[in-house]
């Protein structure tokens, strides 16, 4: 975000929750299901084939724009859609549109698997859909599909990249999630291949999200890890975030052949900056990652504006969460599952 847009930002009214941290970021969860199985978000042996929210009880389109019109009241200025697979939800580039044009949304911005992406990419780039992250775990064909829980295809992909370049989104993000023993030979080979693209590679620490992929924290490939490696190949250098609350560290080739970056919930927790709050397909609102449970925010855009802005200023004023901060020193109850309301 521009520092003008920062500025725009701060001139709305500031809800600080009770660590000082302000409301700018809202990742809405247009539905909890995904055509793919990840064994470290919902692997199939523990999530059953029908799960979540059925289609009647997600929230609707106008409940999703109402939703996100008190949130830029309250200082969010970016908003991300997310799932489950978001392209799985029919008509997503007119839920797009819509939120697109809301005045005071600096940032619309979409995270997907990229399996659906070469039907859609043209629609949602001409909807107004800023930026396109797209998870990215190995170019290896087959670690690509057992990472995908055999339901995905490399070269599906691939196609929806392409797609996507072709209609417009210059500057991609890549999440690759690194996971000991299992891919973390392939950061060279992801680094290598959008070296000299415009488009960004961030490599996350393996997470405890949620509780159905028995995470260890063995299988953590600590970022300075996949840092020092790529640095030996192609000399690094530190840059700074682009705005306050970005979680990833950014670094640039010396050789000014693009940039990468890392994200360390794990090894370096970024708790103190976090700014953004959830919404689930079911109309739940979370406060953190690794929130335990959520807050009803249905019955609050059926009225009227003052009691919607009140619900979420009351929700986020009482905040205190800090998860990995406190991760394995009794940091509170199980965690939601990821997949239920998006990374």
């Amino acid at each position: 975000m521009s520092s003008r847009s920062a500025a725009r930002n701060d001139a709305r009214t500031a809800v600080l929750d009770r660590r000082a941290r302000p409301l700018r970021d809202l990742r809405i969860s247009v539905i909890d299901a995904c055509n793919f199985r990840c064994p470290y978000c919902m692997p199939a042996e523990r999530v059953p084939e029908r799960h979540g929210t059925d289609a009647g009880a997600r929230l609707s389109f106008d409940e999703i724009e109402r939703a996100a019109r008190g949130f830029v009241r309250a200082g969010v200025g970016k908003l991300r859609l997310t799932g489950g697979e978001p392209l799985l939800r029919r008509n997503l580039p007119d839920l797009v549109a819509r939120l697109s044009a809301l005045p005071g949304v600096e940032d619309l911005a979409l995270t997907t698997n990229g399996a659906l992406l070469d039907r859609q990419a043209r629609a949602l780039r001409e909807a107004g859909l800023h930026r396109l992250t797209v998870s990215l775990d190995s170019l290896d064909p087959a670690r690509f599909a057992a990472m995908s829980g055999g339901r995905g295809a490399l070269r599906d992909v691939l196609r929806g990249i392409a797609a996507a370049e072709e209609a417009g989104f210059r500057r991609i993000k890549f999440n690759v999630v690194v996971r000991r023993g299992v891919n973390e030979d392939d950061a060279l080979a992801i680094a290598a291949h959008f070296r000299g693209s415009s488009h960004v590679v961030r490599f996350i620490e393996y997470m405890d999200v949620g509780t159905c992929n028995e995470w260890r924290r063995e299988e953590v490939v600590p970022s300075r890890e996949l840092r020092d490696r790529i640095h030996a190949r192609w000399p690094l250098r530190a840059v700074d975030r682009s705005y306050r609350g970005e979680v990833a560290e950014r670094h640039v080739y010396a050789d000014g052949e693009g940039e990468v970056g890392f994200v360390s919930a794990v090894t370096a927790p970024f708790c103190g900056d976090c700014h953004r709050a959830r919404l689930s397909a079911d109309g739940q609102l979370y406060t953190c990652l690794f929130a335990s449970r959520g807050h009803a925010l249905r019955p609050f855009l059926q009225g009227d504006d003052a009691a919607l802005d009140a619900r979420i200023a009351a929700v986020w004023a009482a905040r205190t969460d800090r998860y990995s901060e406190l991760r394995g020193r009794g940091a509170g109850a199980r965690p939601i599952e990821m997949f239920l309301i998006g990374g």
